[in-house]
């Protein structure tokens, strides 16, 4: 009895044949890098269709996932340090208690994804889109977000020192607990964020936007909020001690007295 032929030399023959057009091609390789992929025989998937898989406890560290579909994935206690997901769909993906270390998902897709417990420390997540993400205490220490749009998502108690959040879009985003010290969150849009109690202790805020954001007990003790826009805060015990505040917007803000800012 013959072997049964591999997809992509099945492929192969019937494009030879004529009975395969060149346009059906590529589908039928990204399916063969896909099982090769999921059955550990390559360490590559790009732009592949993972629809769904499941990759719990997979040791991925350092796979290229360029481009690759793994929206709705299973990848909780996965290890994917190094690994590369430039541009690629974690949409609903579930990376709860990820090992992503160094990553880079560069201009990713992760909107609602889950992130609780992960660690993303040092991953490049420049121009990525998390909104809705559920990010509860990840560990972002050194990460870079970027012009991330990162809005309406949970981030509580979460780990974001020294990590870049330039330009980055975090309107709406629960913060509370966060701890951001030394992060650089220049030119960001906080509007209406929750960042009660957050630590913010010499961060970078210079033309950040903090319309209506709550700030309730918040650190920014050395904080740098040049230019920085406040208007209708709520600063009510909040530590601004030693904190840069040239040129910053306070109008309708709750001041850390209690007292409202002309």
């Amino acid at each position: 009895m013959l072997a049964p032929l591999h997809a992509k030399a099945l492929g192969v023959l019937l494009l030879t044949a004529g009975v395969l057009s060149p346009v059906a091609w590529p589908s039928i390789a990204y399916a063969d890098e896909a099982a090769d992929f999921l059955a550990g025989r390559s360490r590559a998937c790009v732009k592949c269709s993972l629809v769904a898989a499941q990759l719990k406890q997979k040791d991925l560290s350092g796979v290229d996932l360029t481009g690759a579909d793994l929206s709705h994935a299973v990848m909780h206690r996965a290890k994917l340090g190094g690994a590369i997901l430039d541009g690629a769909d974690l949409t609903d993906a579930n990376l709860n208690k990820t090992d992503m270390k160094t990553a880079s998902l560069v201009g990713a897709k992760a909107e609602n994804a889950m992130f609780y417990g992960a660690d993303l420390s040092a991953a490049d997540l420049s121009g990525a889109d998390l909104a809705n993400a559920k990010m509860q205490t990840a560990y972002l220490v050194r990460a870079k977000l970027d012009h991330a749009r990162i809005s309406e998502a949970m981030l509580n108690a979460v780990r974001l020192d020294d990590a870049s959040l330039q330009g980055a879009d975090l309107s709406k985003t629960n913060l509370v607990e966060a701890s951001l010290r030394r992060a650089n969150l220049e030119g960001a849009n906080l509007d209406n964020a929750g960042l009660a109690s957050a630590v913010l202790r010499d961060a970078n805020l210079k033309g950040a936007k903090l319309t209506e954001a709550d700030l309730y007990g918040a650190d920014l003790s050395g904080a740098d909020l040049t230019g920085a826009d406040l208007s209708g805060a709520r600063l009510t015990g909040a530590i601004l001690t030693g904190a840069i505040l040239t040129g910053v917007k306070l109008s309708g803000t709750i001041m850390p007295d209690g007292i409202v800012h002309p």
